[in-house]
Order: C-alpha cells, then structure tokens, then sequence
C-alpha cells in the first residue's frame, strides 16, 4: 500500500470510529474540493456538497442552487441523507431535472443514506447543506464540523440557546466554515436600508418595531390523530432528541394543522421561523452581531403576547404589530423612520434613502447570492455574510422572547454569559433534557 493510500485509510477508520463514539476528530486535511491553505485548487478541483433532510425546505432550496453560478463547474452534489430515504429519491430527481439538466450537467449516482453519519464518512463531501427539522440542526451540524465538513444550516439556528452556543464552539474548534439561512443578508435592499440605520441617516434609533410572531405549544395542548408509520420511515430517529411518540402527517407534515413547527418540542413557531429574518435584520442595522438584548419583558403569557426588548443603548425592540413588516421592521430615530421588509424599504422622509452614502460611511458585508457566497468562503476560508455567530445571536433574541411568554414575566439578560441573573428558574430554559442516543457530544 501505497504512503497516500494508507494516510487516507487511516482517515476513513479514525472517523468512523469517532462517528460511532458520537465524536469525531478535528480533519488532518483540507476537503479534497476545497482550495488549499497555499491558493492550489484540491485534488479534484470541485467541491462535493450532500443534504442532511430531504424535505419540503430541501426542494424550496433547489432555486437557490439553480441560481449558484459556481454549480456544475466548481460544485458538485454527491449524496443526500433522511430518515426516510425514499424522500431522498424524490429530491435528487427533482435536482437533476430543476438544476442540474438545465444549467447543462448530466445526472449522477448520487448515495443515499438513512443516517447522515454514514453520509459524513465520505471523504468527496466537502460540505452539508442541513435542511432538518429544528430539533436536528444542532446535532446534525455540529457532527459535521467534527467530521471536517462546512455547513449550510437552515435557520432558527438551534432548538434551544445552549445548542446554538455549542455550534458555535463547534464550528471554530474545528474551523469550519458555517452559513446561516438568513438570506436576507444577500439582499441589496435589505443591507442598503441596515446601512442607512448604523450611518445614523435617521439620527438617534430609540425604538423598533417589529411583527408580533406567535410562538409555538406543547404537544400536549393538541389533539392529534395517530397514524400508521409510513413504510420505510425511521419514525424513532425522526423524534430524535424529543420523547418518542405516535406518528401522525399533524406532526410529520411542517403545514399539516398543527405541523411540527407548531409543537414546541420540535420548534419555536413563527418566533423562530420568520422571526429569525426579521430579528437578524434588527441586529445588523443596530450593529449588534456579536450581543443582543439586556431585557425582555412579555406582556402576558400566550403565545401571541406581545414583547418588548430592551438593548442596552437603550433601543427598545417591540414586537405587537401585524405581519405589515414581516422579515423586518420599522426604525424609528429622532431624525426620521425607515419600514423594512423582505428586500424592501422606504424612508419617511424620503429623502433619507435619497442620500448617498460617503466613503466615510461604514459599508457592510456585501454577499450578492447567499449559495454562492457560502461557496466561495469554502475556497477562501472568509466568514460567510451570515456566520454562525449571527445565526446563534439573532436565534438567542427569538428563544428569549419564547422563554418570556412562557413565563409572563421580565427577565434580565447577559448577553455576554448568555444567562438570566439570578433568576435560576429562567435559566431551566436555555436547554431542554435530550434522548438518550441523541445529546449533544460533551465536547464539541
């Protein structure tokens, strides 16, 4: 045997050996597609990339890779992993059929896995895009970092604040490059309206308001039929974290009255989901990234409470309007406001958004089309425009709002050790208890 051929077995052995562990060793090499430390392109010049959930936000996904100029010539699908692997068929002819055949690339062999582990033994996998239901991102992500793989992880971040903090420690451990799915950050009207906000076009920003998202209840607030489990479907490992219960589509199914984005074991509803564009927008224009809120105050303790934020700057951050302003807010200074949403935005005055900026102004991070720019920060090893740090920080605000509707009550909170003061029953809440064979590993 040859020196490279046993370095490379060696590999294969060490990782799944550290897979079966439920850890996995910092990578000894670059991925084979990804341009190496010295600027030479890898061993095959492409980078393979794999799917972890092969669901609905897959396919929505799928407009995104169309859109990827990198993809066939530099980017190449490989494999695609879900607990019912038949989904993984349906995804991967969807792909080709939608992508792959139209932007001039012939259809492969692609592997197909039940357990995405076995997927992250592949050493032509140089990066996961992680599409699974919010109680699996973490775990799925952080075993990727371990594996030596980069993410793509579809937002809300993590299930909880302590899952999100330890992707983050994951994700520089072994650094790895990590893209959060708030594809906001890609858009031109999104960042020109947040540049407006942190060069103080509308002076002083005392308060934003946002749309009051709903959170999500228990399981047992539901009265939801069983069914029987669909051939071929891990049921078990779908449940994953949480306890393991009946199957039923009113669990499975993300829109299926109630949708497991609904039920609090498996998501933080609308807070988490469309709350985790609207709030990331409110942390770039306020120049927050890397903190978040000292308070949080619910005003009431249903899932649709409104709630107030409180920075230590002293902007107040309101959730109570209607969906006017969904995926942003309204800015509102001393010298005028600005209404954001979804790559959208308009000044009162209008001649604020007028203005054009000076050299002297701060210009943030410019990322044309969120696939590609993951992709390129694989190459450079750059910070994607939405870092894992973002992803966790904006995930953190929505979980505080969702942990103080719970409660009905203020809380305070330390952004900086991310825990309620001296509040012990607070604190409870930043983690939830796990299934056995489904923890987090005890070091990222």
């Amino acid at each position: 045997m040859n020196p490279h051929s046993q370095r490379l077995s060696r590999r294969r052995f060490l990782r799944r050996s550290a897979l079966a562990a439920g850890t996995v060793a910092a990578p000894a090499v670059v991925p084979s597609g990804v341009v190496a430390l010295g600027g030479e392109p890898g061993a095959n010049g492409r980078i393979g990339i794999a799917f972890i959930g092969a669901g609905r936000r897959s396919h929505q996904l799928l407009g995104s890779l169309r859109g990827l100029p990198s993809l066939p010539g530099e980017v190449e699908l490989r494999a695609a992993s879900d607990v019912w692997p038949a989904k993984c068929r349906e995804f991967l002819n969807a792909y080709d059929e939608k992508v792959l055949k139209p932007k001039g690339g012939t259809t492969r062999d692609y592997g197909v896995y039940e357990d995405y582990r076995k997927l992250l033994e592949r050493d032509d996998v140089d990066a996961v895009i992680v599409t699974t239901c919010d109680h699996w991102h973490a775990l799925a992500a952080i075993q990727a970092c371990q594996a030596g793989k980069d993410v793509y992880g579809e937002k809300p971040l993590a299930l909880t604040i302590r899952e999100g903090r330890a992707m983050v420690r994951a994700v520089r451990k072994h650094q790895r490059i990590f893209q959060t799915g708030t594809q906001q950050r890609s858009y031109l009207r999104n960042r020109q309206g947040c540049e407006l906000v942190r060069n103080g076009r509308l002076g002083k920003v005392h308060t934003v308001v946002c749309t009051n998202y709903n959170s999500s209840k228990p399981l047992s607030a539901y009265e939801i039929p069983t069914e029987p489990v669909p051939e071929g479907l891990n049921w078990e490992r779908w449940c994953g974290q949480t306890p393991v219960v009946p199957f039923s589509t009113h669990v499975y199914l993300t829109y299926n009255d109630p949708g497991w984005q609904w039920i609090r074991e498996y998501s933080g509803g609308l807070l988490t989901n469309w709350g985790a564009h609207g709030l990331d927008m409110v942390q770039w224009a306020l120049g927050t990234d890397d903190t978040g809120p000292v308070e949080v105050e619910a005003h009431g303790n249903q899932p649709d409470s409104k709630i107030t934020f409180r920075y230590a700057g002293g902007v107040e951050l309101r959730l109570e309007t209607d969906g006017s302003v969904l995926g942003g807010g309204k800015f509102i200074g001393t010298e005028g406001t600005l209404t954001m949403t979804r790559g959208k935005f308009h000044t009162d005055p209008i001649a604020i958004s007028k203005e054009e900026l000076t050299d002297a102004d701060v210009r943030l991070y410019r990322s044309d089309n969120h696939m590609q720019n993951f992709v390129d920060c694989i190459k450079s090893r750059e910070r994607c425009a939405a870092d894992v740090e973002i992803g966790h920080r904006t995930a953190t605000i929505c979980h505080l709002g969702g942990i103080a509707r719970r409660l009905g009550r203020k809380l305070r909170w330390d952004p900086e050790k991310e825990v309620f003061p001296d509040d012990e029953e607070a604190n409870t809440h930043l983690d939830r208890p796990k299934r056995e064979g489904y923890g987090l590993p005890e070091a990222v």
